[in-house]
């Protein structure tokens, strides 16, 4: 074998080798699902961390509130990793820092938020929910029957109200959350805003539908018909405010297909985390719709909910 020959033999050997070594992944690559200990309060919250090349850690995360945010790099010590993540609508300028390490099957850490204040924080893997093509529909609920707000969570300083047959939320307040909970389903909305306004419809509580004024962008994950910060529509159908607005959402699993007035947007999508806002973090369970209140005023005059299982 000439020399040419053996240091390109050696050379693709050793690639080889990396390149085997690094799709074998670090224990700490995955999704995780964090709860956050902060002021008293359980904040649902997201890391995933994957390897970039033979030797780099990187990731997203996403905070309590907020979108999913790239994360430049995890770096490793010894038994411990940290990462910075800047801020984003957090009240201040300073990054958050977080510490954690492997312990059992999840992961534990510390967090020191914005004000530099420290609080701890512990992670399980997020779980694989099953997808099934055969679905069987179950009957059709109205989670709102024109008249009152039966059938859901009322909270303090409420401002969600019925007025001549709509369901209303004339200025930002709380989130209406349904007392019944689904876990896969085909839900039917129709709702309006005003000029400027911006509302969500979140998902088993956890994955939120983006509805804003949004006519005439870009299609983005943050805007109409995104599943907030993951998820971007393939077009942007939105109308203009004040004009009624169709969502026909199917969530099976984790996938889920968003048809909006008319057009399918998200098409069999895998949604890998809450969004920022969510209920809590156990996706394996069933979930509340939750409509966003405390941003901008909307109006919806129809809300149905099919739950599906497995044919």
């Amino acid at each position: 074998m000439n020399t040419i020959k053996t240091v390109a033999f050696f050379f693709l050997l050793t690639f080889s080798f990396t390149t085997l070594k690094a799709q074998e992944g670090h224990p700490l690559e995955g999704k995780w699902n964090l709860t956050i200990d902060q002021e008293g309060e359980k904040l649902p919250s997201w890391l995933e961390i994957r390897h970039s090349g033979t030797n780099t850690l990187i990731g997203r995360f996403t905070y309590a509130f907020g979108s999913a945010r790239p994360v430049a790099e995890i770096e490793k010590h010894g038994d411990l990793f940290s990462f910075e993540i800047p801020p984003q609508w957090e009240p201040g300028a300073a990054n958050m820092e977080f510490e954690g390490k492997i312990v059992g099957e999840g992961l534990a850490g510390t967090m020191i938020y914005v004000d530099g204040k420290t609080y701890n924080w512990t992670a399980t893997k997020s779980p694989k929910l099953p997808y099934y093509s055969n679905a069987k529909k179950g009957k059709t609920i109205s989670l709102f029957n024109g008249k009152n707000l039966n059938g859901w969570e009322m909270k303090p300083n409420n401002q969600w109200a019925v007025k001549d047959g709509l369901l209303t939320s004339e200025k930002p307040g709380v989130n209406l959350i349904s007392e019944e909970k689904f876990k896969d389903f085909q839900l039917h909305a129709e709702f309006r805003y005003p000029e400027g306004s911006n509302s969500g419809l979140y998902l088993r509580g956890r994955y939120e539908v983006q509805i804003a004024d949004n006519i005439g962008l870009d299609a983005s994950s943050i805007y109409f018909g995104g599943i907030y910060g993951l998820l971007t529509p393939n077009e942007n159908v939105a109308m203009k405010a004040g004009e009624w607005q169709t969502f026909d959402i199917t969530l099976i699993g984790r996938r889920v297909t968003i048809v909006a007035n008319g057009k399918t947007i998200i098409s069999n999508q895998n949604i890998d985390s809450m969004t920022g806002g969510a209920l809590d973090n156990n996706e394996a369970a069933a979930g509340s719709i939750m409509i966003q209140g405390d941003h901008g005023p909307v109006e919806f005059r129809k809300l149905e909910i099919t739950p599906l299982s497995k044919g």
